[in-house]
């Protein structure tokens, strides 16, 4: 199959196109034709090392957790899905080697959801990594409840749009960072922006003087210093971005797979509650240039890498021993 792989760490030019095995099938997972994936900042980070003291690499790597496509063969301890279905995943394994920037991933069932119906397949791939952290930070690290105020950064971007719908939908009241030229986007995600910059605290702190409920930091640094310093008291701090969130009585918090949470982000997205923001597409080929402009942190939404489709042939299931 064509993939994209790299066989060291270091930057975008490591990146190679060509051709690699076919993924095997295990009996709990399923082989997913791929239609497009998504590229989110743990990608880059993950090729350039910085998750080696947590992950093994088993190189050559293909990178790429976000998916989205059709199921061309199921394992044979698989009930959940028939050949033909349409889902997404947030295929993430405890070390990095099979990733979905590839014409098949197989995936395992408890990674997958069935894919919104209402969704192409590129904005179906920009859910799942970016919706999960959004969903599972907002409801079991914040504890966003109907009347709260809740802060969040680089409100959008991939993690923040979502948040700032989520936390709408919880009935929350959403500020969120931005740069000024996001503005609009942000408003129409239901959140009042706020810019970046000097004096953020101040503007904050005028739109919400005694403080804000929670705060969802995706940036760290200053801007993880200032949400914990508009915090009303009692008020909840999570970021996905800076351990130094401990030193403030706050929590760190990283996505996990969870297919029972996707499927109910592929519900949002069906009821019009969640929509997805395609920034920008490249071809598989050209995954490298999505890794750059994602690397750049300037993106409204989501990048996506595409994978030429054509009908595939479903693989011949061969022989098992009977137990």
């Amino acid at each position: 199959m064509k993939a994209i792989s790299y066989s060291r760490y270091g930057g975008a030019d490591v990146l190679e196109y060509g051709e690699r095995p076919d993924p095997k099938v295990g009996p709990d997972t399923v082989l997913v034709k791929v239609r497009a994936a998504a590229v989110n900042p743990v990608d880059w980070k993950a090729r350039e090392g910085h998750l080696d003291p947590v992950l093994d690499a088993v190189f050559p790597v293909i990178p790429g957790w976000d998916v989205s496509g059709v199921v061309v063969q199921p394992g044979i301890g698989v009930e959940e899905f028939a050949v033909g279905d349409e889902v997404i995943g947030y295929v993430r394994e405890d070390f990095l080697c099979r990733g979905t920037l590839a014409e098949y991933v197989a995936a395992p069932v408890r990674a997958l959801a069935r894919k919104p119906r209402n969704l192409g397949f590129e904005e179906a791939a920009g859910l799942p990594l970016a919706g999960l952290t959004a969903h599972q930070v907002l409801h079991r690290a914040l504890k966003v409840r109907a009347g709260d105020t809740v802060l969040v950064h680089a409100a959008a971007g991939g993690v923040g749009s979502f948040a700032v719908q989520l936390a709408r939908h919880a009935g929350a009241r959403v500020i969120g960072t931005a740069s000024e030229h996001n503005h609009d986007h942000v408003r129409r995600l239901g959140g009042e922006p706020v810019a970046y910059g000097d004096g953020l605290a101040g503007r904050l702190r005028e739109l919400a003087p005694d403080g804000v409920d929670a705060a969802f930091d995706t940036v760290g640094g200053e801007a993880l210093r200032i949400s914990a310093e508009v915090l009303r008291p009692g008020g909840r701090l999570a970021s996905i971005a800076d351990a130094e969130v401990f030193s403030y009585g706050g929590r760190y918090a990283y996505v996990r797979p969870d297919a029972e949470d996707l499927a109910h982000l592929a519900e949002l997205a069906e009821q019009g509650v969640v929509t997805v923001h395609v920034d920008r597409v490249f071809p598989l080929e050209e995954a490298a240039e999505a890794h750059r402009l994602n690397e750049q942190g300037r993106t409204r939404g989501k990048i996506v890498v595409t994978v030429p489709w054509e009908v595939p042939e479903v693989p011949e299931v061969s022989d098992v021993p009977a137990d």
